[in-house]
Order: structure tokens, then C-alpha cells, then sequence
């Protein structure tokens, strides 16, 4: 046998990942992005993530990880979404030799993980971002790949030799889907915030090209506003904001940075939805809610500097999910120095304080992997009283943005995140 590897050597940790910059649409791929980011001071950090490389994303003097891209196999072009998946899993999975650890992100991943965790004889662990068995709404989406995803998630956390959850919730979730799993072998790593990335703009001519941006998207800075940022699928919730937003008052902006669909039925549910909101609120009166009835619909994906503008011109930040680890979301919105309303579902308690960083909107929810609200409209009627009572008082709204920003910097920091993570790399390397 091996002698084993003291804790003070340095690692080769092979990152696995769906997204990394250029192809990030979701928190999970903003959460390997920046840990990959911090990690490279600490142990030889590669990156294997699907789709054509496009370098790794570091700041000045920083260690760069290596980064390679994977596309999918050309004899599964064109298969069935999960299938495809599986056969980029193969080729990572055999490019991983060499690695003292092997940590996936996501079901996209953790077949590669577990496959090179098995080829190479490393430990694999995996960080959980989501759930198959909580996100059944998937079926619409990949149809019999829904099987196959589920299947291949539940492979690899039986067989991991640690889970990351990034809440407490998180945890609560996995050990309640996977009750044959250890409890020690799952670790509570939250997800951090780049603070220096999301920080509202300062000085004249940042200010001005902010206002440039918000103003060409179609959003008036004078007016107060309830910006949503999500990708169109159903744990976001947001059919259930539309709802609530015809109780807001008319001279309030609601702004959907929304796009990147599950399935073109949902979309079309989020197009009648906005079309009818946008004609109540444009009957009470142009010169109140505008033309557009006051809603802004942003679909394309924002850079981060754009992003950062259109949060610094709100009033309050909006999470109406039904379903949500933790949401990064709700911490760049903070680090901007937005409050948030946001449901009280899964991590996101441990991110807001109720009535000092935002309002937690209480929800009662279905046991069957939906999360669909057992009273939707009491759950919507919440969300609307949330709302209003924030936008109604701009002082309150500020000085929670201000403690948000507070939280943000003293409870989800990068380095800490990376010191935890490193903790449980050597514990699977030495135990």
C-alpha cells in the first residue's frame, strides 16, 4: 500500500463542472468559477468543464488553474440530453489521471467524478447544488432523461467519499433523498460572494456609464424598482412573482433579468403572464405605469458590469423560489447593497435575515419533490405584502441593502469557503 500523503502537501484536485466562463448561466457555474479562483493559491487546481475552453478566470498576480473544455462526443450528437451528458462524463473521466481528488458539481458531472474516481482509485467529492429527486418538474425537460440524470446523481453521492451541501438545508435535503448516506460524510460549505466583483458603482464616470446602461435596457433610474434574476424554470417561482407584482403599486418598476427556459410550455406560461400583467397595470394610466406597464423584460444574459447596474438601480431584490440550496443570487443582490424578499425555502434562511437584511416570505410546501406551495395564493398574497412594505419605505430599504452588504462580507467570504474546502480534501486523503 501507498504511504499516505501528509496534510501539508499540496494537492491536484480535478475540478468537474457543466459551466465555467465562457459557459456559466447558473450559480452553480458562478460557484466553480470563484472556487477554482481561490483554491489555485492552496493545491494544483484543473478544471474540466463541458463545452470549448475559454481560459480561467483569475485577478491580478493570482495563480491561474488549467482549464480544458469537453464537447460532446460526435456520436452522440443530437441524443437525448442525458445520454450526451454521459458521454462527455467518459472522456473527463479518463483524462483525470493524476488528480489526489476528484470533486464534481452538479448530476452533469458527478458520473465523471464517480467514473474517475473508481478508474484512477481517488476520492470523489461532490458538491450539491441541487437535487434530482427535488426538481421532478425536469421531466418536462429531458423527458426519460430524467431517469437517467436521477439515476446517475444517487450513483455517485452513494458512492462519494464526501458530499458538500451548501446549506444546512442542503444537507437536511440530502440525508432526507439519500437516507442510506453516512451523515459524517456530509460537510455544510456555504457559498460565498466576490465582494470586489459586486460592489455598487462610485465615482462620476462609473456612475454615469451605469446610468447609460440601466437607461438603455429600458429602466428609469428615477422611479423605484423590484429587480428578478433567474433563469425560466420552475424552482425559480416566478410565474408566482408575475402574480404578485399586479398587487404592487403602479409607479413601481418590475424589472425580469429572465431568461434560458426549461421548456418552451413554461415560457410561453411566463409570456401570458407578462402580457397581462403588463395590460392591467398600463390601464391604470400612462403617465403611472407607462406603456409597457412598467415592466421590464431583460432575456439576454448581462455581463456582470451591466448586472451590477441594473441591481444598483433597484429598490429591492426579488427571490420567489420554491426551491433554492442556498442562491447565490440573493448574495450578489446583497453585495450590491439590495434588500431581499425572498421565500423561506431551503438555504436561503441562512442568508437573509428577516427584517434585517430583507423580508422572508413564509411558505408551506408540497412533500412530493415540487415544492409546489400547498395555498398559492396566501403564498402569493405574502409575497406582495413583502414587497410593499419594503418599496414603501426607501430609509428601511437602504439600511437593509447596507446590512446586507455587511453580511455579505463578514459570513461569506471566499477565503473561508476555500479553507473549509481544503479541510475536507485532506480528510478524504488521510482518513
Amino acid at each position: 500500500m501507498e504511504p499516505q500523503r501528509p496534510p501539508s502537501s499540496r494537492l491536484t484536485v480535478d475540478l468537474l463542472t457543466r459551466e465555467y466562463p465562457p459557459h456559466v448561466y447558473g450559480g452553480g457555474g458562478v460557484h466553480v468559477t470563484e472556487l477554482s479562483r481561490v483554491l489555485a493559491p492552496l493545491a494544483d487546481i484543473r478544471v474540466r468543464h463541458f463545452g470549448e475552453a475559454g481560459g480561467a478566470v483569475v485577478g491580478p498576480g493570482e495563480p491561474a488553474p488549467a482549464v480544458t473544455g469537453y464537447v460532446t462526443p460526435a456520436e452522440l450528437t443530437g441524443a437525448n440530453a442525458a445520454l450526451a451528458t454521459l458521454g462527455t462524463d467518459l472522456t473527463i473521466a479518463q483524462d483525470c489521471a493524476g488528480a489526489d481528488v476528484v470533486h464534481s458539481h452538479t448530476w452533469y458531472a458527478n458520473m465523471a467524478g464517480h467514473l474517475a474516481g473508481l478508474l484512477h482509485g481517488v476520492p470523489h467529492v461532490v458538491t450539491a447544488h441541487s437535487l434530482e429527486p427535488l426538481r421532478p418538474w425536469k421531466a418536462e425537460q429531458l423527458g426519460g432523461g430524467y431517469a437517467v440524470s436521477s439515476w446517475a446523481e444517487r450513483t455517485a453521492y452513494l458512492g462519494a467519499s464526501a458530499i458538500i451541501a451548501v446549506s444546512a438545508g442542503m444537507r437536511d435535503d440530502i440525508l432526507r433523498c439519500y437516507p442510506e448516506l453516512d451523515p459524517g460524510r456530509v460537510h455544510v460549505v456555504h457559498n460565498g460572494i466576490d465582494l470586489a466583483g459586486w460592489r455598487r458603482p462610485s465615482g462620476d464616470a462609473a456612475l454615469a456609464a451605469a446610468d447609460g446602461t440601466v437607461r438603455r435596457l429600458g429602466i428609469d433610474p428615477d422611479r423605484p424598482a423590484v429587480v428578478f434574476v433567474g433563469r425560466i424554470t420552475r424552482q425559480k417561482g416566478l410565474p408566482y412573482l408575475l402574480r404578485a407584482a399586479a398587487g404592487l403599486p403602479h409607479d413601481v418598476q418590475l424589472v425580469l433579468c429572465a431568461g434560458a427556459p426549461d421548456t418552451p410550455e413554461l415560457m410561453d406560461e411566463v409570456k401570458t403572464l407578462v402580457s397581462g400583467l403588463r395590460e392591467a397595470r398600463a390601464g391604470a394610466g400612462p403617465a403611472r405605469a407607462g406603456r409597457d406597464g412598467g415592466i421590464v423584460w431583460i432575456e439576454q444574459m448581462l455581463p456582470r458590469e451591466e448586472l451590477v447596474a441594473v441591481l444598483a438601480a433597484g429598490t429591492v431584490f426579488v427571490c420567489p423560489s420554491v426551491y433554492e440550496p442556498l442562491g447565490i443570487v440573493n448574495l450578489e443582490a446583497m453585495a450590491v447593497g439590495l434588500p431581499v424578499v425572498a421565500t423561506a425555502t431551503g438555504g436561503i434562511p441562512e442568508v437573509v435575515d428577516d427584517g434585517v437584511t430583507g423580508a422572508l416570505v413564509p411558505i408551506e410546501q408540497a412533500d412530493d419533490g415540487t415544492g409546489t406551495p400547498l395555498d398559492p395564493d396566501r403564498f402569493v398574497a405574502d409575497l406582495t405584502e413583502a414587497l410593499n412594505r419594503v418599496v414603501a419605505d426607501p430609509a428601511r430599504a437602504a439600511a437593509m441593502g447596507e446590512a446586507g452588504r455587511r453580511r455579505a462580507r463578514e459570513h461569506f467570504s471566499w477565503a473561508a469557503i476555500a479553507d473549509r474546502t481544503m479541510e475536507v480534501y485532506r480528510g478524504v486523503t488521510t482518513g
